[in-house]
């Protein structure tokens, strides 16, 4: 047998093996997309942004036949949704605890159809942690050149091995295909099927970036204009004038600067705030709040 010979074979055996786990998930106007069990006893997941309408959901199984779901949670950040499937014999895909590499040879396995669909690619960019343009977290970048047609969006990025690397989503960065990775899933979907979407944390100020004195060591901070009674920032002192510099030492100069500190495990815990008041620094101590929302 020749190498492009046990090449093909190889890759239509991933394809076939992957198959049981890739659905197809009919939630929009034109046209279905792609979905991928999660877990036996009916989860699955796709991905949020072809998620168009919240009832009279139809998933497509592999064995053929068609199931009602209703939809549990969203979360737009890592444009990821989670179904519940009225279905037995689901069956989820192994998934990888390896971090994508550039250069891996990746397939993503589809089904906007009744048959599964397959397109061969390689991971064209891997790095670390990656804050999306909805200010969502992926735990890894992971791009690929694996041209999604119309319908891959949920679709499965499975590498070599036939392990699952992540879920394909075109929806995250325009003209790129992007994969949420297989450590942001089991971050994020646990909290979608337990409250709906992901828990935020919740500080209860409102602020924008001004201008410090020159003589300060950071040239900008975050005006605090208002403070929400009862809040975590309420509790903790903060008044209307505060600048804040920084948070657990990280400079703070942008509102985006705060949202590695409103992750769900971040909920509960202690930070230590520097702020500029009156002239003076100051170090002040609160503890992240929750209200289900993304508010800082």
């Amino acid at each position: 047998m020749g190498i492009l010979t046990s090449l093909s074979e190889d890759l239509a055996g991933i394809v076939a093996a992957s198959g049981p786990a890739v659905v197809r998930v009919e939630a929009r106007r034109r046209g279905a997309a792609s979905g991928v069990v999660w877990s036996a006893d009916g989860i699955v997941i796709t991905a949020d942004h072809v998620m168009e309408r919240d009832e009279e959901i139809r998933v497509g199984l592999p064995d053929g036949t068609a199931a009602t779901a209703t939809l549990v949670g969203r979360d737009a950040g890592t444009d990821l949704a989670a179904l519940r499937v009225e279905a037995t014999g689901l069956v989820p895909p192994t998934w990888s605890d390896e971090p994508a590499r550039a250069g891996q040879v990746v397939v993503a396995v589809s089904r906007p159809g009744r048959a599964t669909r397959a397109s061969l690619g390689v991971v064209s960019a891997a790095a670390d942690t990656w804050r999306t343009p909805a200010g969502g977290r992926l735990d890894h970048y992971v791009e690929s050149d694996v041209r999604l047609h119309p319908g891959f969006s949920g679709s499965l990025l499975v590498d070599a091995a036939g392990k699952a690397l992540g879920l394909n989503t075109s929806g995250l960065l325009r003209g790129a295909g992007i994969a949420v990775p297989t450590a942001t899933l089991r971050r994020v979907v646990p909290s979608l099927v337990a409250h709906g979407g992901p828990r935020r944390g919740f500080l209860g100020v409102g602020t924008y970036a001004v201008r410090l004195p020159a003589d300060l060591e950071q040239p900008s901070a975050l005006l605090v204009v208002s403070v929400e009674a009862e809040s975590p920032a309420a509790r903790a002192g903060l008044l209307l004038g505060d600048a804040i510099l920084s948070l657990d030492d990280t400079p703070i100069t942008h509102p985006r600067d705060l949202l590695p500190f409103l992750e769900e495990d971040r909920i509960g815990r202690e930070a230590r705030l520097r702020i500029f008041r009156a002239g003076e620094i100051r170090d002040v101590t609160l503890t992240v709040g929750t209200r289900g929302g993304p508010s800082a």
